[in-house]
C-alpha cells in the first residue's frame, strides 16, 4: 500500500519532527544536549514517551543522539530559518481553504499557517492526539508558548461564551495573547451602575408618569364634554363675575376655578339645551360651592341670583340730580361722586365737551356691581352718550351743540310728539336773532327747577339766561335721551316762533307764529295756574 503521507509532512508520532513543520535539525539545534544514555532501552516499536520540560520553563529536554548544536554563525553569513511561531487561540479559529478534508476533526478547525512557513510547515492534529487543547504538558505550544500558557488558557475557557473578534482587529502580545483596540485584553468588563443613580431615574420616570396622568386628566375635563360633576344644589356662597362677551365655554371654565362646579362638561350640555343660556347676562353673580353643571345653570339663569343695584336714570336730569340718584340707589357716599365727577381725565370725557359733564350722563338703565367705582359708575354713562351720537351719525364738531339743543328740548316738550316741533321752534328763533327767552334755561341757572320764573331769577346775568342773552347757552342743561337728540336732527318743518304748555297735568302744548296768537295760549297757562291749589 502507498505511504498516503508525503514526503516531508509526517505525523508527529511518525516523524522526529514536531508537527509544527519545522525540521528536527533546525528546532533541536537550540536546544541543550542530552544526558549519554538518555532514551536508550525502549523497545522497538513503541510509542515514543512525551518529552519533558526542563525547570527554566524553556524547551524541552533533548534527547541522547540528537544532532549537536552548530558552529557559530559568522555575521556575514545570512540568518538561518527561524522556527515558526507555535499556534495560538486565535489561530485555531481561523478556517483554511487549502486543507484536505483528511485533515479535518471534529470540533477543531485547521491551524492557521504561521507566518513565515511553507504550505507544508503546518497542518490540522486529529483529535486525541498529543496536541489536543487538554494536553497542555507536552507539545510545541507548551514548549514554545510556556510563559503564557495562564492567558492561552483563560481564553479557551471564554472563547465559547462571548463573541470573538477577527484575528485582524487584534495583535499579539508578549505572551502569545492578543489585545484589544482599546489597549485591554480580552473583553471589557461590565460597568456597575450606581444605586443612587438608580434611584435617581426611577424618581424621574415616576415624575413623569404623574405629571402626563394629572395633566391629561385635567386636559380631559376641558376637552371631553361628559366630565366629573357634583351632585345636588351645593352649599356656601361663591360669588362669581361673568365678563362681557363671555361664552358658555369660559363662563365654564370660570365656574371651574371658583370650585362651583367639578368640571365644564355637564355645565356645557346643560346650557346647550337651555335655549336662554345664551342671555346670561355680565355681573356678579350669587352661587354656591360644589353644584352640578345643571343646577348652576339654573342659578345663573335665576334674576335674583345677581348682585347688582339697578339704577335707572331718567331723561332730562341734570348732573347734580344724577349724582344724587346713584347715591341714594348705590349707598356710595355723594361726596365720592362729585369728587368724580369734577375730573373729567378720569371719566373719559371727549375733547368736544370743553369739560362739561353736563349732558354726558346719558339716560339708561344702568346695573351696578358690589365692586364698580365711582368712576366706573359715571365714565360708564360718558361711553354711552359717545355710543348714541356714534349711532346718530352727528359729526363730533357739532355734538356739543347737538346736545344743547337735546337738553333744551328735552326740558321743554311735554311728550315726544311735540319734541320736533319745540326743535324747530328753536331753530326758527337762532335764525332770526331772537332770545330764546326759556325759563328752563333761567332756573338751570339759578339752580332751581320748576315750570316758572320770577322776575329776580330772570335778572341773573348767568349766560344760561337766555333772556338776558340771545343764542344758545354755553352747555347742555340736563342729559337728553336718543329721541330728544333724534328731534333736533330732524326738526318738523314750520314757521312757529312760540309756544307754551297750557295744561301740565297733560301735557297739551300750543305753538303760535305771532305774538299775538301766542298771549292767547299764555292766557290759557294762567288759567291753569289758578285752580292749582295755592294758585
Amino acid at each position: 500500500m502507498t505511504d498516503p503521507t508525503p514526503p516531508g509532512r509526517r505525523g508527529r508520532h511518525a516523524s522526529p519532527e514536531p508537527a509544527s513543520g519545522v525540521p528536527a535539525s533546525a528546532w533541536l539545534a537550540s536546544m541543550p544536549s542530552r544526558p549519554p544514555g538518555a532514551g536508550e532501552g525502549r523497545p522497538a516499536g513503541s510509542a515514543p514517551r512525551r518529552r519533558r520540560v526542563d525547570d527554566s520553563g524553556t524547551g524541552p529536554l533533548a534527547h541522547a543522539g540528537d544532532p549537536q548544536p552548530q558552529r557559530p554563525r559568522h555575521p556575514s553569513e545570512p540568518l538561518p530559518d527561524l522556527p515558526p511561531m507555535p499556534a495560538g487561540a486565535w489561530s485555531r479559529l481561523s478556517h483554511r481553504s487549502d486543507v484536505t478534508t483528511d485533515d479535518a476533526t471534529v470540533g477543531l478547525g485547521a491551524v492557521p499557517a504561521v507566518p513565515g512557513a511553507g504550505p507544508s510547515d503546518t497542518e490540522a492534529h486529529p483529535v486525541g492526539s498529543d496536541w489536543d487543547e487538554t494536553d497542555h504538558s507536552t507539545g510545541g505550544l507548551d514548549v514554545l508558548g510556556a510563559s503564557g500558557s495562564d492567558d492561552v488558557r483563560s481564553r479557551r475557557r471564554g472563547r465559547r461564551a462571548r463573541t470573538v473578534p477577527h484575528a485582524d482587529d487584534h495583535h499579539a502580545d508578549d505572551h502569545g495573547g492578543f489585545e484589544t483596540p482599546g489597549g485591554g485584553r480580552g473583553s471589557r468588563p461590565r460597568r456597575r451602575r450606581s444605586p443612587l443613580a438608580a434611584v435617581l431615574s426611577l424618581l424621574v420616570l415616576a415624575g413623569l408618569v404623574v405629571g402626563i396622568f394629572y395633566g391629561g386628566k385635567a386636559l380631559i375635563g376641558l376637552v371631553n364634554p361628559g366630565g366629573e360633576d357634583f351632585a345636588g344644589q351645593g352649599s356656601g356662597t361663591v360669588e362669581v363675575r361673568v365678563s362681557s362677551g363671555d361664552t358658555l365655554s369660559d363662563i365654564a371654565r370660570t365656574l371651574v376655578s371658583e370650585g362651583v362646579i367639578a368640571s365644564p362638561g355637564p355645565f356645557v350640555d346643560a346650557a346647550e339645551t337651555e335655549p336662554a343660556a345664551t342671555g346670561i347676562q355680565p355681573g356678579v353673580y350669587a352661587l354656591r360651592s360644589q353644584m352640578s353643571g345643571q343646577a348652576a345653570l339654573d342659578l345663573l339663569l335665576d334674576p335674583a341670583a345677581r348682585q347688582v343695584t339697578r339704577v335707572t336714570v331718567r331723561e332730562g336730569l341734570t348732573v347734580a340730580a344724577t349724582l344724587a340718584l346713584v347715591s341714594e340707589e348705590t349707598g356710595t357716599p355723594l361726596p365720592e361722586l362729585q369728587a368724580v365727577a369734577a375730573d373729567p381725565v378720569a371719566l373719559g370725557l371727549p375733547p368736544y365737551a370743553n369739560g362739561l359733564l353736563e349732558g354726558f350722563l346719558f339716560p339708561a338703565t344702568y346695573d351696578i356691581e358690589p365692586d364698580d367705582t365711582p368712576a366706573d359708575v359715571l365714565g360708564g354713562m360718558v361711553t354711552r352718550t359717545d355710543q348714541a351720537l356714534d349711532a346718530l351719525g352727528v359729526p363730533e364738531a357739532d355734538r356739543l351743540t347737538v346736545l344743547t339743543k337735546a337738553s333744551i328740548v328735552q326740558a321743554e316738550a311735554a311728550s315726544p310728539a311735540d319734541m320736533a316741533m319745540v326743535a324747530r321752534v328753536l331753530e326758527n328763533r337762532l335764525a332770526d336773532g331772537m332770545p330764546l327767552q326759556l325759563d328752563t334755561t333761567v332756573n338751570y341757572a339759578n339752580g332751581k327747577s320748576g315750570i316758572t320764573t320770577t322776575p329776580q331769577d330772570r335778572a341773573n346775568p348767568s349766560p344760561y339766561n337766555t333772556y338776558v342773552h340771545t343764542g344758545l347757552p354755553p352747555g347742555a342743561i340736563g342729559n337728553p335721551g336718543e329721541q330728544a337728540i333724534a328731534a333736533v336732527l330732524a326738526p318738523t318743518p314750520g314757521d312757529w316762533r312760540f309756544f307754551v304748555v297750557i295744561d301740565p297735568d297733560t301735557g297739551e302744548t300750543r305753538f303760535a307764529r305771532t305774538a299775538e296768537e301766542h298771549q292767547q295760549n299764555v292766557l290759557l297757562f294762567q288759567q291753569w295756574l289758578r285752580e292749582q291749589p295755592g294758585g
